[in-house]
């Protein structure tokens, strides 16, 4: 399972708001896939990373989904 928690913890360490990521080309469709934890792709895994200065791993995390 995909899961973008990293990225609004290091975007509210790092004081960037969602307003500054549509500023620089993140749009409301992409904003609105990382609240819901949808794919996106790796270009903008990249854009994310430069804006943030981080690495993937400050984005997105993921996880085995367990099968009751």
């Amino acid at each position: 399972m995909i899961d973008y928690s990293p990225l609004w913890m290091t975007m509210k360490e790092k004081h960037i708001s969602q307003y500054y990521l549509l500023q620089h080309g993140v749009d409301n469709r992409t904003l609105n896939s990382l609240k819901k934890n949808k794919n996106i792709t790796l270009l903008t895994l990249e854009k994310l990373c430069r804006l943030l200065d981080c690495t993937p791993n400050d984005v997105v995390a993921f996880s085995e989904n367990k099968e009751p």
